[in-house]
Formats: structure tokens, sequence, C-alpha cells
């Protein structure tokens, strides 16, 4: 079996310890002794820590599973609530220790990287316009109300999501993702 190409390996180790610890924590050297490759190899994949943060972000919402939003073989809202079951579960399983790498990068980096602040926000926006799809799909089938635009709808409940996420980790409980299900399916796409 072949080995990883290096810079993959410290893609995969930037995107750990960027959710671990936050872009400003996690340093090149860190990054590049998890990968187990030397830190000069760094410098020959990337030109700096913030042009690796912007490819652990594409990495990152790859693993955000936005293909499966448009499936259309599954029910919308199902969709929709597989998804952030998804999410959660994954939260869960961690002990409630990470939240989102894009709103990491958001509420860290925003004010002092314009490339990362990019990078988070073409994120943000390519997974509101993934759930935007099983939205607009339910309010064609007449399951949701046509009264609010599918892409609004979008944008705020992944600004919920992102604050359930913070509150989560704070509480350490389930309770913030139990008021976010019943608010977003029992309420606002009911």
């Amino acid at each position: 079996m072949s080995r990883k190409s290096l810079r993959e390996e410290i893609v995969n180790a930037a995107v750990e310890q960027f959710h671990a610890r936050g872009f400003n924590a996690a340093g090149v050297k860190d990054i590049t002794d998890s990968a187990g490759v030397p830190k000069g190899s760094f410098y020959n994949h990337f030109v700096s820590k913030e042009a690796l943060a912007v490819v652990a972000l594409e990495r990152y919402g790859e693993s955000r599973r936005l293909p499966e939003l448009i499936d259309a073989s599954v029910d919308p809202l199902l969709r929709l609530r597989q998804h952030f079951e998804f999410l959660r579960d994954e939260n869960t399983g961690r002990g409630y220790s990470r939240g989102c790498l894009i709103g990491g990068f958001g509420t860290e980096m925003a004010d002092h990287s314009d490339v990362i602040r990019e990078a988070v926000r073409v994120s943000l926006e390519r997974w509101a316009q993934a759930l935007a799809a099983p939205i607009a799909q339910a309010q064609e089938s007449g399951q949701v109300t046509a009264a609010t635009d599918a892409g609004a709808l979008a944008r705020f409940i992944l600004n919920a999501w992102e604050g359930t996420l913070i509150s989560a980790r704070s509480e350490h409980s389930e309770a913030s993702y139990e008021v976010f299900f019943d608010t977003v399916f029992g309420t606002l796409l009911a």
C-alpha cells in the first residue's frame, strides 16, 4: 500500500489540529509533528499557515456530508434532520470538546485575516445553499410554508446551529440540541 502524499498528511493533520486547538494555538510544528513529517516539508506545499487553513476549511467542509442534502430519493425534511443529527452525534461523540471548524475560524480569525474570513464566508455560503435545497423542495411539496425564502431560512437555521454548538460545548449537555431540533423541525419547518 502506498503512503499518502506529504501534502495530504499535512492537510489531514491540520484539520485535526485546527479543529482541536484553533488556528492560533495550532502551530506549524504541531501540525507537522502530528502528520509525522519534517517541518521543512510544510513550506514545500504551503506558503503560509493561512494558506493551509483555507485548504483545511475546504477539507472540513467536504466532511459535512453536504451532497446528501440534495439526494431527492429521501424526503427533504428527513434529509435535513439526518444532516443535523449526524453533526450532533459527531459532537456528542467527542464529549462536546469541539464545535465547528468553520464557526471556530469565523470567531477566531475573521477580524484578523482577510484570507481566512473569505474562506469562512465561502464555506458558510456553500453550506447554506446545500441546506436551502431540501427546504425549497419541502416548500414546493407543501410540507413547509413558502412564506419565507428557502435561502433565508437556510441561513437562519445554519446560524442557529452554530449557536447551538457553542451552547452545547459550554453546557456539556444535549439540552441545546433538543431546543434546536424542537424549534427547527417542530415550529419553523412544521
